[in-house]
């Protein structure tokens, strides 16, 4: 029999909250088993503004996804963004410590340790430690080090940093909710492990993740990310201007936006009218296309433009040769792939995830925490799995024998 090994991750993000549950095989190939998705309703802009509104949002998205694969899920990975999270590049050097000088896993831990000893602002704590490369006694751009023979190892370290009330608020919520938390990924990382190739990662590329109310811009570069950086602005915004121009409802407005927009008013091929409600009920009037594009299409090609200032300001914006990839919600609306190569000036393609059930681009940082978490050894032992997740049949038939006995 196969041995299988069950976590679950959790997104939480300003427009939705996405639990998903993925089995790791013994051959290291993963099956997505379970998805579970709620409105979130505590959030703006990637930050906790309701605490309890966002215990129920999480709720519900774990209730969701243990109905699909009938068990109980206890704790999840989770994924981390916002504009608090900053990179600062350090270094840390040892000794390698063996008598035979043979570097092993202990002394990389050691030196990756090593180069978390750095000053930190009271309101700043390390959330994870990236390692670019290591130096074996002057021989530099060494990848992995274990094995080979040398008298002192360095380690060029990206330390990645957030604001402390956000992250403890976020992992309080996670907890409250009835949830321990197995581990915490950057939402890049975790998005590049199921929207980037190797080749892409070496050559260098930017994957911008254009969520509801933030836009993640990502650099990778040699092998690894090089930078990060988070844009207040996101799909919500298009909504909102939706919402005041058309004066209608923010839910009519979402429906209208995921269902019937597009982010090039040249691409509107269709003069059909759409009948929407106003604001308070009060009548309903006809839109056609063209004009709701025309509301679309300036919201991102700011948002666009934001992000090509950001690249400018990393320095990268002309050191892509692998262009462009987008996820993230806003990128299945037509046209936006075709707008972000006329501002960008690069090359633009769309990633989603290979796997069944779960083919969008909704739910490329779920499922590439998964993956992260596995290339990272970060997955949980055989003892933890029966902890992870219990049938709910058996924690009922225990509860039935209780109330008999007392």
């Amino acid at each position: 029999m196969v041995k299988k090994n069950i976590m679950a991750s959790m997104d939480i993000g300003t427009s939705n909250i996405r639990v998903i549950v993925g089995e790791i095989n013994q051959d290291k190939t993963i099956n997505i088993i379970g998805v579970g998705t709620s409105p979130s309703k505590g959030l703006r802009k990637g930050a906790i503004v309701d605490l309890d509104k966002t215990v129920q949002s999480i709720m519900e998205a774990v209730e969701e996804a243990e109905r699909m694969i009938n068990m109980e899920i206890n704790s999840v990975f989770l994924g981390i963004v916002g504009t608090h999270i900053t990179i600062i590049n350090n270094c840390g050097v040892v000794a390698v410590s063996g008598e035979d000088k043979e570097i092993t896993y202990e002394d990389v831990e050691r030196v990756i340790q090593a180069s978390r000893v750095i000053a930190m602002p009271p309101d700043r704590e390390i959330i994870d430690i990236i390692p670019r490369q290591f130096i074996v006694d002057g021989y530099d751009g060494i990848r992995d080090p274990v094995g080979m023979v040398g008298v002192r190892l360095e380690v060029d370290a990206m330390i990645i940093t957030g604001a402390i009330t956000s992250i403890r608020n976020l992992m309080r919520c996670v907890n409250r909710s009835g949830l321990e938390i197995d581990g915490v990924v950057l939402n890049s990382l975790a998005n590049a492990e199921v929207s980037l190739t190797d080749d892409q990662k070496e050559l260098g590329v930017a994957l911008i993740d254009i969520g509801g109310g933030t836009t993640e811009i990502a650099v990778f570069q040699q092998g690894g990310l090089r930078d990060v950086s988070v844009l207040p602005v996101g799909g919500d915004y298009i909504t909102n201007d939706i919402a005041v121009g058309l004066r209608t409802t923010i839910e009519q407005a979402e429906n209208l936006k995921v269902n019937h927009g597009k982010a090039l008013v040249s691409m509107v091929d269709s003069e059909e009218e759409i009948e929407i409600k106003n604001v308070g009920g009060k009548g309903n009037k006809n839109v056609n296309e063209e004009l709701l594009s025309s509301i679309i299409e300036p919201r991102v090609q700011e948002m666009f433009y934001l992000a090509r200032e950001e690249l400018e300001k990393m320095g990268y914006l002309k050191f892509l040769p692998a262009g462009i990839v987008l996820t993230g919600g806003v990128s299945l609306m037509k046209g936006v792939a075709e707008l972000a190569e006329e501002v960008l000036e690069s090359s633009v393609q769309v990633a989603q995830p290979e796997y069944i059930g779960v083919k969008s681009p909704i739910y490329s940082t779920g499922v590439g925490i998964i993956h992260y978490v596995q290339v990272s050894h970060m997955v949980p032992t055989s003892k933890k799995e029966t902890r992870l997740v219990m049938p709910k049949f058996f924690e009922r038939i225990k509860n039935w024998l209780l109330d008999i006995f007392d």
